[in-house]
């Protein structure tokens, strides 16, 4: 249970980030969104709340402690969800210094304005600071197996480095200063409104317009896909049921190869657009991304047993559902294909 105030989402104008909001605001909770505006938010995923007088938008970035004791202190959030970083794997290939920057050491001074924040509201402990994670610190698994809250952490790639770093960073303020934390690791999201540099998206849009679709080495990698507003109902839930420095691993029991994800949602594309058919005749195996993790899953019993959460939305209804939305929204990803990066081949090495 999180104490009064409204709670404050970083990177609010994510995909997941987005999410959050939509779905607190319409169960009528105030949320303030801090955001930098970097190149893949979308301040579009947020207009069905944006004249809600329960939302506020705050711009800012989360490596600018001023701002953010400014923020805090003007909207006094009885909770913080933090989402903000970089996400995109092969980006951070690229350039692994902004991830270093934004999702270390941005985290590192998010973390000291929320204590300052939690420390002059009388330290309440039922304040939370809610740290969203990825599965990708844990490593690579083999055929068999799936991660845990206890799986030791082994990142292979800039990004997930700098992920397990600041999970490092949040258990570390919870047990030096007693800051309330609670932790959650999340598989492969998909739905609407992700930016058109991910797989699900980017096979979408390429088969729509009969280009090729890029699959990477021969599409065996394995990824535990969950729905976007299934995470972020788990998320609220994890936010305000949570134990007081628990880590939740969040799946979607939607383990798939990548090829075979391309390969269902060239199938739903015959059949919504049959004069492009057979859309998996522009499948294409393009040069893998160095090292490239084979196979990730997610026991999410700890979440279950606890709070009682489980996914409601089934892989293949899913994935029905999210071409349907990006055939009907073209406005929407229509604006962000002028991006830096998007459309483009990254993180070759």
């Amino acid at each position: 249970m999180t104490d009064n105030g409204p709670l404050l989402v970083t990177g609010g104008c994510g995909f997941i980030g987005s999410a959050v909001i939509r779905l607190a605001v319409a169960r009528g909770r105030a949320v303030v969104n801090l955001d930098a505006l970097t190149y893949a938010a979308c301040t579009a995923n947020l207009n069905r709340v944006a004249d809600n007088p329960l939302y506020t938008f705050e711009k800012a970035d989360i490596r600018d402690r001023p701002a953010l004791d400014r923020i805090l202190t003007r909207h006094a959030p009885g909770a913080i969800m933090h989402l903000a970083a970089e996400s995109h794997v092969d980006r951070s290939i690229d350039g692994p210094a902004a991830f270093v920057d934004t999702n270390v050491a941005g985290t590192a001074t998010l973390l000291e304005a929320a204590r300052a924040h939690w420390e002059r509201r009388g330290r309440p402990e039922t304040f939370r600071f809610h740290h969203v994670s990825t599965d990708e610190v844990f490593g690579a698994l083999g055929p068999s197996g799936r991660f845990t809250e206890t799986t030791p952490y082994a990142p292979r790639s800039p990004y997930a480095a700098s992920k397990a770093g600041s999970d490092h960073l949040v258990r570390a303020w919870h047990e030096t200063w007693g800051l309330p934390v609670v932790i959650s690791n999340c598989g492969n999201n998909y739905g609407p409104y992700q930016f058109p540099e991910k797989l699900i998206p980017v096979t979408i849009l390429n088969a729509r317009a009969g280009r090729t679709i890029p699959v990477y080495g021969q599409g065996e990698n394995v990824r535990d896909w969950i729905h976007v507003e299934d995470h972020a109902e788990a998320l609220l839930e994890v936010l305000a049921r949570g134990h007081n420095g628990t880590t939740y691993l969040v799946g979607g029991q939607g383990e798939a190869r990548n090829i075979d994800i391309v390969r269902r949602i060239c199938s739903a594309l015959d059949a919504l657009r049959p004069a492009g058919a057979p859309h998996d005749r522009l499948i294409t195996f393009v040069a893998d991304r160095p090292g490239h993790d084979h196979r990730y899953a997610i026991d999410a019993t700890r979440l279950h047993t606890e709070l009682g959460w489980s996914p409601r939305t089934p892989l293949s209804d899913g994935l029905c559902a999210t071409v349907e939305w990006y055939l009907q929204n073209e406005e929407w990803w229509g604006a962000l294909l002028d991006r830096p990066g998007v459309g483009e081949r990254l993180g070759r090495g």
